[in-house]
């Protein structure tokens, strides 16, 4: 291990900034750990379904303030695509094939996932799952990648980004929801949002990778200022307090992206910005640096297998006799909170399996006698 480590710091290139790196290990660890807390899989008369806890239990709303990470995501997506755009002209790299490059890397752990689920469902039907049941479970699976649709329109817009402010995907959203719910127009318009709004912390990323930004007294006008229209917004605004989609709830302000989920995305990019430096200070320490490096390196096959973890965990506890608290029960209580946090560290285990089992088409097939952590030395962040 303390091989491993060492490794890892002296391959890791001398101009990377490794605060980039955490910023999005944590922005995926929110999302995993996020779906796993307000997602539940009831066992009902024979069928599966999906049920959330902040519906039942409204006062843990305030939790997915720290576990709705996205638009840290778009941050750093900004910061690495600006970056990645600049250093590919300055190579004479074409944009063609600097997008075509970044494409492939999204891409090719994506497309093993609908193989795999095709056969689990297919087994499933075959085993006498109801279609109901099988319909949940898929959609538990694929529901999560509308962010790598939306990741990669944006990352193709990178050259505009790069050249636009903030404040104009901002305006969009503010007019959109103004129209939506101010003068009662179409509820379609909000789709506009899905792009505007996740615009504006990917500009915010691509101002500071150019190094327009700096963590100082922007990151605390971003944070404070992004604070405060986010508690206006949902003080008097009508806007749902909870930052991640309640089934069952009139208005959600992820599916579309409302004007409060930006605000409130616009108060976290601050917040990363803060926390930049004292990263940087942190992830000297190899260790720290190593939990980061192997993190970003599985990232991906993190977001996309997480979901799956959670149900192979929960499959298993049906050979229980009867339904297993924090697994089956319905998310109504304490007690499920508290029993489903015990689970976590299953999840985590079974999400290390698939880890080890899909990684591979993240980072590619490693010549024998290479390792793994080569890739720092050449790949981004």
């Amino acid at each position: 291990m303390r091989d491993l480590i060492r490794r890892i710091d002296a391959v890791t290139p001398a101009g990377r900034d490794r605060a980039v790196d955490a910023l999005r290990a944590l922005a995926v660890g929110g999302v995993v750990v996020g779906h796993w807390l307000v997602t539940a899989l009831v066992l009902d008369s024979g069928t599966v379904r999906t049920a959330s806890p902040l519906r039942s239990m409204p006062q843990l709303a305030p939790l997915s303030w720290v576990f709705q990470t996205l638009a840290v995501f778009f941050l750093v997506g900004g910061w690495t695509g600006a970056r990645g755009y600049a250093s590919a002209r300055a190579r004479g790299r074409t944009y063609g094939r600097w997008l075509g490059g970044r494409m492939a890397r999204l891409s090719r752990p994506v497309a093993v996932v609908p193989v795999v689920w095709v056969l689990v469902a297919v087994v499933l039907l075959a085993s006498g799952a109801g279609l109901e049941t099988v319909r949940v479970l898929v959609k538990l699976v694929y529901s999560p990648l509308w962010f790598l649709l939306v990741f990669a329109a944006l990352t193709a817009a990178t050259p505009l980004a790069a050249k636009l402010h903030p404040l104009w995907p901002f305006a969009a959203v503010a007019l959109v929801d103004l129209v939506r719910y101010g003068l009662g127009g179409p509820a379609w318009l909000g789709w506009i949002n899905v792009a505007a709004g996740w615009l504006v912390p990917y500009c915010l990323g691509a101002a500071w990778g150019r190094g327009g930004l700096r963590g100082g007294a922007t990151g605390w006008v971003l944070l404070l200022g992004g604070a405060a229209a986010t508690a206006a917004l949902i003080g008097w605004g009508g806007y749902p307090v909870a930052m991640v989609g309640v089934s069952g709830a009139a208005i959600s302000n992820l599916a579309p992206p409302t004007l409060a989920a930006v605000t409130f995305g616009v108060a976290q990019c601050g917040a990363a910005l803060l926390l930049a430096g004292p990263l940087r200070r942190v992830l000297r320490h190899p260790v720290a640096w190593a939990v980061v490096a192997l993190v970003n390196l599985s990232a991906m096959t993190i977001f996309l297998w997480h979901q799956t973890a959670m149900i192979a965990v929960t499959a298993l506890g049906l050979l229980a006799d009867a339904p297993v608290p924090g697994l089956h029960t319905v998310p109504d209580s304490s007690g499920w909170v508290l029993a489903r946090l015990a689970w976590l560290p299953a999840f985590l285990l079974a999400l290390l399996v698939c880890v080890a089992a899909f990684g591979v088409h993240e980072h590619g097939r490693t010549v024998r006698g290479k390792r793994p952590t080569q890739e720092l030395e050449v790949r981004r962040a």
